[in-house]
């Protein structure tokens, strides 16, 4: 006898559980909704609404895979982050709620209307930049990766969001080759996490996660070090910048910006009460008295 949607997802959820895997309502919602090519709204009010053979298999297929420890996003092809969907694959990294904290920073600090050209190192699946564009209509945009694999992912996001004539996906090494004083808004959520760290990671990070980008070095830093002037360089005078750190790494980071140049630094928080994004702007133009 067929399985209807409720049965599913509670099946879904007893497996998940009997895995050891954290989140394990959530992922069954999501995998019972792929399988079944339906909404969390069909499963409220459509409860009982039978998958057909197909559909079972498919979802036994997503669950034995996640067991498996891959992602859901690896399994289902997609991430929703900040406002957007996007595409995601094992070239880049999942787009985490830790990473919206960059986008609402940067969102606070700048009026819907602006004009303004930013600059996202390290840009991935294009989840920062392309956040931030389809806030702010009058703003433009270039992303840098050194992966051809995970830009070819973001140029197919910003495809999908309409976002294309709006935004530039170049393969370069951080900002070699940029002109200085270039950009109004420098966005980045380079490797930090130390070398020695990433073997006690969960499986979903350790195993499916690129390693380039998330290994810092010994201490996690290393970006940081190279970025820091880089991004004060490329700013223009009165520029902003928001990075992404670990939860530790607050003064260390704020100490490199500020060596830099770098004012008006500071840190914020996320939901969680951790620091993670590191701000600040290049000193603007000194005008007469």
């Amino acid at each position: 006898m067929a399985m209807n949607l409720l049965q599913a997802w509670g099946a879904a959820k007893k497996r998940l559980e009997a895995a050891g895997l954290a989140g394990p309502v959530i992922d069954a919602r999501l995998l019972v909704e792929a399988a079944a090519e339906a909404t969390r709204i069909d499963i409220v009010t459509d409860p009982y609404r039978a998958l057909t053979p197909q559909q079972e298999a498919t979802l036994e297929d997503y669950l034995a895979r996640r067991e498996r420890r891959e992602p859901v996003s690896h399994i289902l092809g997609r991430k929703g982050f900040w406002k957007i969907m996007l595409q995601v694959t094992p070239d880049v990294l999942t787009p985490r709620p830790d990473t919206e904290c960059v986008v609402d920073a940067a969102l606070k600090a700048i009026p819907e209307f602006e004009r303004f050209s930013m600059l996202d190192l390290g840009v991935g699946s294009g989840a920062i930049i392309l956040a931030i564009l389809a806030e702010r209509p009058n703003a433009k945009g270039l992303g840098i990766d050194v992966s051809e694999e995970a830009l070819a992912v973001a140029r197919d996001n910003a495809a999908h969001l309409g976002l294309g004539g709006r935004v530039a996906l170049l393969r370069g090494d951080w900002t070699a080759g940029l002109s200085d004083e270039s950009f109004d808004l420098v966005t980045a959520n380079p490797p930090y996490i130390a070398t020695d760290v990433i073997e006690t990671l969960e499986p979903e990070v350790r195993v499916h996660e690129p390693r380039l980008a998330l290994d810092g070095g010994p201490d996690g830093l290393d970006a940081y070090r190279r970025l820091a002037p880089e991004i004060l360089r490329v700013l223009k005078p009165g520029g902003l910048f928001f990075v992404e750190i670990g939860h530790d790494q607050k003064q260390a980071v704020e100490a490199l910006f500020r060596a830099a140049g770098a004012v008006d630094v500071s840190t914020q928080q996320d939901l969680s009460a951790l620091d993670r994004v590191v701000m600040g702007k290049k000193r603007p133009l000194e005008t007469a008295g």
